[in-house]
C-alpha cells in the first residue's frame, strides 16, 4: 500500500520531520530527506506491527492529492512510502481456489516480470486489497 508522507524540511539546527497521515501519530524524523523517507518507513512498519498485535485494522491510505488538500500540511514536501501490508494482517492460510487457465497463465506472467509481486498468492492478496480499498 502507498502511504503518503507529508515532509517538513530540516535546517542545520532542526531535523526533516514527517508526518504519517493515514496512520494517527505515526511521526519521525530524519537528520536529512534521504534518512526522513528511512525513518518513515520505519515509523510506518513499527506502527502497523502494534496495530497488527493488537488486533486492530490496518489503516487504508488516502490519496496523495487528498492529502495535500489539506491546510494542515501547507508547504509540505509530498511522498509516498510503499508498505507490504499483508505481512500485518494474520496468519497466511493456504486456500484451494479455481481459476481460468488462461488468466493463472496471465498472473504467472506479470509475476514473472513484475519480481515485486513475489508470487501468484502476493498478486492475488495485493489485487484483493485494491478491490476491497475502494468498496
Amino acid at each position: 500500500m502507498l502511504y503518503p508522507i507529508a515532509i517538513l524540511p530540516g535546517d542545520e539546527h532542526h531535523a526533516w520531520g514527517v508526518e504519517v497521515p493515514d496512520i494517527p501519530g505515526c511521526f519521525s524524523a530524519g537528520d536529512d530527506l534521504d534518512d526522513a523517507l528511512a525513518m518513515a518507513r520505519e515509523a510506518i512498519e513499527g506502527h502497523l506491527e502494534i496495530l497488527a498485535e493488537d488486533g486492530e485494522p490496518i489503516p487504508q491510505a488516502n490519496s496523495l492529492t487528498h492529502h495535500a488538500r489539506n491546510p494542515a500540511f501547507a508547504g509540505c514536501t509530498w511522498a509516498v512510502v510503499d508498505i507490504d501490508v499483508t505481512k500485518y494482517m494474520g496468519k497466511a492460510e493456504k486456500l484451494n481456489i479455481t481459476l481460468p487457465g488462461h488468466l493463472i497463465n496471465r498472473i504467472d506472467e506479470y509475476v514473472k516480470n513484475h519480481p515485486e509481486q513475489k508470487s501468484r498468492s502476493g498478486f492475488l492478496a495485493k489485487a484483493a486489497l485494491r478491490v476491497l480499498e475502494h468498496a
